[in-house]
Order: C-alpha cells, then structure tokens, then sequence
C-alpha cells in the first residue's frame, strides 16, 4: 500500500459507487472506470457490473448485487 493512502471505514454499496471512486478490489486499490446496472432480475434485485482499474494499469470487471458494500478510500 502506497504511504499517504488512508483506507476509511467509509462503505458505499454498489448501485452508489460513480466514475472516479477509489475502492478495494481484489485486495487492491483500484479506481472504478465504468458503471452498469441491470434491471431487476428473478430474484429480485439488481446487478452491477463494474469496470475498474489498478494502480499497475490492470483492468478488473466484477458483477456484484447493488446492495454489495464495497470499501472507499480517502487520499
């Protein structure tokens, strides 16, 4: 982890998440790139599928329930 990166007990859930967060992935930090949310499916909730990239330039894509908290990072 890079010194000055202060990692906060601050979550926000997946449908929250916008372009430009810092978040945790992968038990890297990455920065979300893309956004998509389904609609609801048969069980009831929405999908979201979230584009993201490391600090090494890597490109991560997970699909996550729009309620999955994910962990926000603070510069």
């Amino acid at each position: 982890m890079e010194p000055g990166i202060i990692i906060s007990d601050m979550k926000k859930q997946a449908k929250e998440l916008k372009k430009g967060d810092k978040i945790m992935l992968a038990e890297q930090s990455c920065v979300v790139e893309e956004i998509e949310i389904s609609d609801i499916g048969k069980h009831g909730k929405r999908k979201v599928r979230i584009e993201a990239k490391t600090e090494k330039g890597e490109k991560i894509v997970i699909i996550r329930p729009e309620d999955y908290p994910f962990s926000i990072e603070n510069a």
